[in-house]
């Protein structure tokens, strides 16, 4: 969160939105995208490294190709551009394999089909749908809050 509303983060943003922009304003584009790869390769290391002393297991499937479209699918369903929905997307995929799993292969084929009505039904992810839903009711009562 801190990283994201960072004057570091809001160029990163200023980029993601308007690269040309960035670069007319004095940015150092290509630098700036270096340190955000190297700060994500590092944290995601940092993760990595942390499950395996925690579960005392380093396994080859965390490292197989198929877990990078899992982290994609966890952060689409959860919602992109929140620091809260790839969690819950997470917690959604890991949650439906754990009571799916006994269907074995087509749990493959459930989150297939819970992935495409995620992305036709909710634009912005579950997070975003919702926190959208709430701008929405709030902006209806005038502002107030309960």
């Amino acid at each position: 969160y801190r990283a994201v509303h960072s004057p570091f983060g809001q160029v990163l943003k200023a980029i993601r939105e308007n690269e040309p922009r960035a670069i007319s304003l004095g940015y150092r584009v290509n630098q700036y995208k270096t340190l955000a790869f190297v700060l994500s390769a590092a944290l995601a290391g940092l993760a990595g490294s942390t499950k395996a002393i925690v579960f005392q297991l380093a396994s080859l499937t965390d490292v197989a190709w198929q877990m990078s479209g899992e982290v994609i699918l966890m952060t689409l369903v959860g919602g992109m551009g929140t620091i809260l929905g790839p969690v819950v997307g997470a917690a959604i995929i890991v949650t439906m394999q754990n009571y799916l799993a006994s269907l074995g292969e087509w749990v493959l084929v459930i989150q297939g089909v819970i992935f495409v009505l995620a992305v036709s039904l909710f634009r912005k992810g579950v997070v975003g749908e919702v926190l959208a839903l709430r701008e929405r009711l709030s902006s209806r009562s005038g502002g107030r809050s309960a």
